[in-house]
Formats: C-alpha cells, sequence, structure tokens
C-alpha cells in the first residue's frame, strides 16, 4: 500500500468471486497443487516495488524539481500535474479494456503485459527526471513524459495485480500472496523517497543561495542536474530488475486463468448501475475530498519548507517521517476496524486537520516532526479507509442486484478513476494559484504573498477538503454488512464491519 496516490493499488481483481468449481476450496485449506512457494510469494510482491518507489520519489519531489532545477513556471507545473493525472486515469479503463481482451501466450496472459511495459515505463521514469537543453519548450516536454508515464504505470500494475488471480484457485494462497505485495510495495514507497531524497538533497540545500547576493532566480547547478540523474538512474533500473525476478518466480496457471475470465457487463453500463448506488456514490464522493487533500499535503510539504520556512535541511527527515508513522501505523489501523468499527476509525483522519494548521503558524523543526509523524498516521487510515468499505459496500450492491461477474472489477476501477481525476484537478488548481501569486521558479527568495499562498496550501486547503469528506462520509445512507452466509455464497469473505 503507498502513501502516495499515484501508488494506490490498482483495481484489485483479485477479489473477483470465484467460479463455482473453485469453491471446492474452503478459506481455510489448502492443496498440495494450490499452495504457493515462500519464493513465489516473495517474487510476486517485487513485481510490485518499482512503481512505489517511483511514484513516491514523484509525489514528494516532483514539483520541487520542475520548478526550481527545470525552472518551468509555476502555470505550465499545474499544466504537467493535470495532463499526468488525467492520463493515470484516462488508462484505467483502457488497461481494462485491452487487457481483458489480449489471448493468452506461451508466458501467460497478463505477464506479457507487464514485461512488455518494463523497457518504456523505465524509459519514461528517467526521462522524467532529464534537464533537456532547450528551455522554450520545457513545459510541454515534461507533460509529454509524464502523461506517458502515468499511462504506462496504470497498464504495468492492473496485469500485475491481476495476477493474484492467476497463481493459485485456493484464496487463502490468493490472500496471503496479497500480503507479501502490500508489505513489500510499503518497502518499495520507503525506498522510493529515502533514496531519491537522499542522493538530491544536495540540490536544495540552503547552501544553495548562499553562493549568490541575487535575491531573483539563481542559476541551475550541475551539480544538482548530475544527482536527479542519478537519482533516476537508480529509480529507472528497478523496473528491469524486479520484473525479471516476477517472471522468473511466479507463472501464471491456465486453468485459473480461464476460470478467472467473465462474462459481466460493459464499463460504461456497470458505471451506470454502481454511481446509482448511494452507499458507493457517498464513499466516492468522500474520498474525493479527502483523497485530494493527502495529495496536496504530500506534494506541497517540501516546497513548504524550502520556500515559506527555515527548513531547508530537514526536508529528507520529515519526508521519512511521514512514511515511516503511515507504514508502522497501518497495523494499528487494521486493529481500530476490526475493534470499532469503519465509522470511527475515519475520525483518524481528522487528526491531519489541527497540525497541518500548526505547521502553517509555526513552521518550526519541533512542530514539523510532530505533524510530519501525525499526519503519517492519519495518511495511513485515509488510504486504508476506502480499500477496506468498498468490498462491504459491492456485497450489498451484489446481494441487491444479483449481476454476473465483473461489477467488482467496475466499482474498484471507477473509484481509483475518480479520485485520480480528484487529484488532478486539486493540484492543478493549487499549482495555478502559485502562478498567480507571483511563484518565480528557481529563486532562493519568494514573495510575501507565495509564502502565504504556501501556508494556505499546507493548511487551510486540506483542513477543509478533510472536513468536507468527513461530513460526506458519516451522513446519508450506510452499507449493510451481509451476513456471514450471504458473504460465503458471494465467495467473499468480509473482515469488516460498518457498524
Amino acid at each position: 500500500m503507498a502513501v502516495s496516490p499515484e501508488g494506490t493499488p490498482a483495481p484489485p481483481v483479485e477479489t473477483l468471486p470465484s467460479p463455482p468449481e473453485a469453491h471446492t476450496l474452503e478459506p481455510g485449506s489448502d492443496s498440495g497443487a494450490g499452495r504457493l512457494s515462500f519464493c513465489t510469494k516473495v517474487c510476486y510482491g517485487i513485481g510490485g516495488v518499482p512503481n512505489q518507489v517511483a511514484s513516491s520519489a514523484i509525489a514528494f519531489y516532483l514539483q520541487l524539481f520542475l520548478l526550481d532545477v527545470a525552472q518551468i513556471p509555476a502555470a505550465q507545473v499545474s499544466l504537467v500535474l493535470f495532463g499526468g493525472k488525467v492520463s493515470g486515469a484516462a488508462a484505467d479503463p483502457l488497461a481494462g479494456f485491452f487487457i481483458n481482451r489480449s489471448r493468452r501466450t506461451g508466458s501467460g496472459r497478463l505477464m506479457p503485459w507487464v514485461l512488455g511495459c518494463t523497457p518504456f515505463i523505465a524509459l519514461a521514469s528517467f526521462f522524467l527526471w532529464f534537464l533537456p537543453p532547450f528551455t522554450s519548450l520545457r513545459g510541454l516536454w515534461y507533460t509529454a513524459l509524464y502523461s506517458l508515464f502515468q499511462a504506462l504505470a496504470t497498464f504495468f500494475q492492473v496485469p500485475y495485480t491481476a495476477l493474484t488471480m492467476l497463481l493459485t484457485p485456493s484464496p487463502r494462497e490468493r490472500d496471503s500472496a496479497t500480503v507479501y505485495r502490500m508489505t513489500l510495495e510499503m518497502a518499495g514507497t520507503l525506498m522510493g523517497a529515502t533514496v531519491h531524497g537522499l542522493i538530491v538533497s544536495g540540490a536544495h540545500g540552503s547552501h544553495r543561495c548562499k553562493e549568490t547576493a541575487l535575491p531573483g532566480q539563481v542559476a541551475v547547478s550541475p551539480n544538482a542536474t548530475r544527482l536527479y540523474s542519478i537519482a533516476a538512474t537508480v529509480v529507472a533500473v528497478t523496473y528491469p530488475v524486479c520484473s525479471s525476478l516476477l517472471c522468473l518466480g511466479v507463472k501464471e496457471r491456465p486453468g485459473a486463468s480461464a476460470r478467472a475470465a467473465g462474462q459481466g457487463l460493459s464499463f460504461l453500463a456497470g458505471l451506470r448501475l454502481t454511481v446509482r448506488h448511494p452507499p458507493y456514490l457517498k464513499l466516492v464522493i468522500s474520498f474525493l475530498f479527502i483523497s485530494a487533500a493527502v495529495q496536496v499535503e504530500q506534494s506541497y510539504l517540501v516546497l513548504f519548507c524550502a520556500h515559506a520556512s527555515r527548513l531547508h535541511d530537514h526536508v529528507q527527515s520529515l519526508v521519512l517521517t511521514i512514511l515511516v508513522s503511515a507504514v508502522l501505523s497501518t497495523p494499528m489501523w487494521e486493529w481500530v476496524l476490526q475493534r470499532f468499527g469503519k465509522r470511527m476509525s475515519a475520525f483518524g483522519i481528522f487528526g491531519m486537520v489541527p497540525f497541518a494548521i500548526l505547521l502553517a503558524a509555526m513552521p518550526t523543526a519541533p512542530v514539523a516532526y510532530v505533524v510530519a509523524f501525525v499526519s503519517g498516521v492519519s495518511i495511513a487510515v485515509s488510504l486504508l479507509l476506502p480499500w477496506s468499505m468498498l468490498p462491504d459496500v459491492v456485497d450489498e450492491f451484489q446481494l441487491q442486484h444479483q449481476h454476473g461477474p465483473g461489477l467488482e472489477t467496475i466499482f474498484y476501477s471507477s473509484y481509483v478513476f475518480f479520485t485520480k481525476l480528484s487529484g488532478a484537478g486539486a493540484l492543478g488548481i493549487s499549482t495555478l494559484s502559485l502562478d498567480f501569486a507571483g511563484y518565480e521558479s528557481g529563486a532562493c527568495k519568494q514573495a510575501e504573498q507565495v509564502v502565504v499562498t504556501l501556508k494556505v496550501l499546507i493548511g487551510a486547503m486540506p483542513t477543509c477538503m478533510i472536513l468536507i469528506g468527513l461530513c460526506i462520509l458519516m451522513v446519508g445512507p450506510t452499507p449493510k454488512v451481509p451476513s456471514r452466509n450471504s458473504s460465503r455464497s458471494l465467495g467473499r469473505r468480509t473482515s469488516y464491519s460498518l457498524a
């Protein structure tokens, strides 16, 4: 589970109901043919690491790179972020459409998509951090590359997560493989932000502005370009290395592949049905605001430290504090979800609100570290909660409508689609506000209006969006938890309650 929504797991096709013949294996039972080895589970989990490494680095550092190293005007950076997010959102239904219609090859039906995307996404990831020799068209260059990267990341992630259903017919072994995947993806998130941040930290330290007495734009340092190129190479290399281990250690099962395929509703027809389901509509709208708030908080933390406070030398430590606290608090939130229910757990997201305002008002190092820790804890529950509530919404919908297979994929893919669009709008509009405030790319000291704008973006804007999202989540219809027998009839186990 990635902290960055860009690293949000793709539509988990592994939760699709199994056909009747697959139900001979009870969730607690194993068979010799269905058991997965430790090596297979580890290799499968490693396959998800590259996307999390790249997405984590992008979430925290791309905006700073575009503004202060590439020195693109803030209005063009807004276009880059918006275009990339929209491209990733549009790629979700397209990936499902093309992948579901692909034929099985010697290496399987899904593995060729993962391996085929690997060299292209590695190149896109590298050139996203590359500084081209021309200056007038840099905005267009990065818009095209970020859009390409987001689309390729989707075409990489969708078949990769769908492999879970094709590893084994045993539900228990699929759950175990998913745990390995989520654990290693968390490690990838930490590695991406930590390694990338450590390498490029020398390009953004306070010493950068001591060499010039001019208040305006500072020339791009060759050292900064070199550091970002090294970091980009490290991130790009993870794709072929991890994909090779995935290919060597994981094999698709032809029988499972045949059983997993189903004739469901088309995406548009299913979407029309799902958006009319009140609990799903409430869930999506509430997390449109909450997810956008988390993305804004992540994206502007580094900029805020660099230009609205004296925290230049603490950026890497603050990012690491957020990620470590998010990872370590995830098991706690799992327990809270089961013990107290999801409505009570949702209040954990509110913890970010007073501390975000405190950071904007008192941007000192001790306050910043406390805010980073609490933000990580809140981010963990904000990422975990929707993925634990969606199964309950789908269960209730299936019991009411009794449609065939494929509806779960539509629920999940449309949720990812809408949250990516909300992130695109929030980041695009907020970055555009920097341009209106007079942000000068590459400058050591920004105007007072820019400082105020950064304080609003780090404090008031996430606060408002979180409060709106929580208000929507706490009112209106709530899905009833299906009985245990009903959940079994749907081929799924519901681990949480919405009480």
